[in-house]
């Protein structure tokens, strides 16, 4: 199953810097882990923000959740998920 998902992060501005580079530099390493294991093939930053969109391949939804809840900044993120569905007029690869 696919899923587009954006995730906004919002960490708090008195964060202190070491817990920060922490959890910045555990996030990284979570997701190229998953990258590598082909469960998320795309991301892209949004420029700008510090956001990212996202394309996920995964088997369930509570695969997605479980992944997503997860992530070492997932307490501080705002996430929207669309599940994505194949177009009839695309052209196959």
């Amino acid at each position: 199953m696919l899923f587009h998902v954006r995730m906004d992060v919002r960490l708090p501005s008195d964060m202190d810097p070491s817990v920060r580079a922490d959890i910045v530099a555990r996030e990284k390493a979570y997701s190229q882990k998953l990258q590598r294991e082909g469960k998320w093939p795309h991301l892209w930053r949004i420029v700008g923000e510090y956001s990212n969109i996202s394309i996920f391949d995964v088997e369930s939804n509570d695969e997605l959740h479980e992944l997503l809840s997860g992530l070492p900044l997932f307490p501080y993120m705002d996430i929207r998920v669309m599940a994505l569905a194949t177009h009839p007029s695309k052209v196959q690869d």
